[in-house]
């Protein structure tokens, strides 16, 4: 059988937890940062034919990921994610090779996304690009 003294310890040192628990876990959630969902976009437009010289290449930001803008000789547009399929380096359009470059391991890839050399071992995944007047809009292929 316990005694009172120790039931009167036990009481208040719960009381004293619960209350540290009452305080420090609502301080704790406040402080961990909260997950934003990301605004799912599927079209983006990024800019006009007359942004975009023939034969060059833009960076453009779709939702979290980079994109590929290639305004090709023949004045058609072609877009892809901007990430290398090798180890997700960031590629540019080489205007002087006629081709997308990735610098981190040579890759290179032609200009309809297809792997020609270096290590990445697939294409580049395509956007759809469309023409509204003369404003260029890229969107999920599918």
């Amino acid at each position: 059988m316990i005694d009172r003294r120790s039931f009167l310890d036990w009481l208040l040192g719960g009381t004293v937890f619960a209350g540290l628990a009452a305080i420090l876990y609502p301080a704790a959630r406040y402080l961990e940062p909260q997950e934003i969902p990301e605004a799912a976009i599927s079209s983006l437009k990024v800019g006009t034919i007359e942004d975009f010289p023939l034969d060059s290449g833009t960076i453009f930001k779709f939702g979290r990921k980079p994109g590929l803008l290639i305004h090709d000789a023949d004045g058609k547009f072609r877009a892809f994610h901007a990430t290398c399929t090798h180890l997700s380096c960031v590629v540019q359009y080489r205007k002087d090779m006629g081709a997308i470059y990735c610098a981190c391991h040579n890759g290179r890839f032609d200009i309809n996304g297809k792997n020609i050399s270096g290590p990445p071992p697939r294409p580049l995944e395509e956007f759809d690009v469309h023409l509204k007047g003369n404003e260029v809009y890229v969107s999920l292929r599918g």
